[in-house]
């Protein structure tokens, strides 16, 4: 015999109410298309609370003990879909040409820096691949340009004098904890090849998980897009597919940050169905071979 689970109604206006909260918080903008998914994510949440209003709710939400149900509500709201290796054409451009690009005038001004920032990095894979890709073209790059300093033992992956810092960042703490734990399925593992797979991670019973020395490449901390206090100094960004949950207003404030947050000549990735087109023009786009990254235009004072 199955049972109704019962539904808290909800007016319009409540519904209204709720979107510009999350608005003002996270800058994620639910029109008619995704109301229906902000409700049944609200419907959840009052069922946890054992909650049968959405005024009281709403109070809860406002009010200072209500800070620990307000980050778990917009836990609920993001979505998590993410993979190694995902969108490889957009990858192969990072490796191949901006990264090559980028570390040989890093090294023409004596500068071994060299900083990422994976926006929205969800449950890890994507700041997990891109340390797996810079670790790969560095030993590439590094056979090709030998400088005289005296490589340690055991090789590091990272060859001296370079140092790499990858940042990776979510609003869900929930996907951040997964992260920093490294540990994923085989069906996670899906796009990993068997050699990726024997250099830089462990087998624990059918899972499997990052080695210690490619984890320490990557910090993971909890970020809000929607303030104005993030990372500077990013040689590179990749913020893919999290724009889309914003409206045109805020997705213009989130490049000036990105814009501010990069150095001079850095780059941001986006999704491959987001564009900067009509947004900004303070990005150069650069397309080639059926990927797009966007490189910082530096701007008069």
């Amino acid at each position: 015999m199955s049972t109704t689970l019962t539904q808290v109604p909800l007016t319009e206006a409540e519904l209204k109410l709720l979107q510009t909260l999350v608005y003002q918080e996270c800058g994620m903008y639910f029109d008619e298309r995704r109301a229906h998914f902000l409700r049944d994510r609200l419907q959840r949440r009052l069922r946890v609370c054992q909650m049968d209003s959405f005024y009281a709710y709403y109070r809860l939400l406002t009010s200072r003990e209500g800070k620990q149900e307000l980050t778990a509500l917009l836990e609920n709201l993001t979505v998590n879909e993410t993979s190694f290796f995902r969108i490889r054409p957009q990858l192969d451009l990072f490796q191949k040409v901006i990264l090559e690009e980028t570390l040989k005038r890093k090294q023409e001004r004596r500068d071994w820096a060299l900083r990422i920032w994976s926006a929205g990095c969800s449950t890890g894979q994507e700041p997990y691949t891109l340390a797996m890709l810079v670790c790969d073209a560095m030993a590439y790059y590094y056979l090709r340009n030998p400088l005289p300093f005296e490589m340690p033992t055991p090789k590091p992956l990272i060859p001296p004098p370079w140092k790499v810092e990858i940042l990776a960042s979510d609003i869900n703490y929930s996907a951040l904890l997964a992260a920093q734990q490294g540990l994923y399925t085989e069906q996670q593992m899906d796009a990993v090849e068997y050699t990726t797979r024997l250099r830089y991670f462990d087998k624990v019973g059918d899972k499997y998980t990052i080695k210690p020395a490619l984890k320490s490449l990557v910090q993971f901390d909890f970020h809000n897009l929607k303030a104005e206090f993030l990372p500077r100094g990013n040689d590179m960004i990749f913020c893919r597919n999290v724009m889309i949950y914003f409206d045109e207003a805020e997705q213009k404030r989130l490049i000036d940050k990105f814009h501010r947050c990069l150095q001079p000549e850095g780059y941001l990735f986006v999704g491959h169905a987001e564009s900067l087109f009509g947004l900004t023009s303070k990005f150069h786009m650069i397309h080639q071979n059926n990927a797009t990254v966007y490189q910082r235009i530096e701007t008069a004072p």
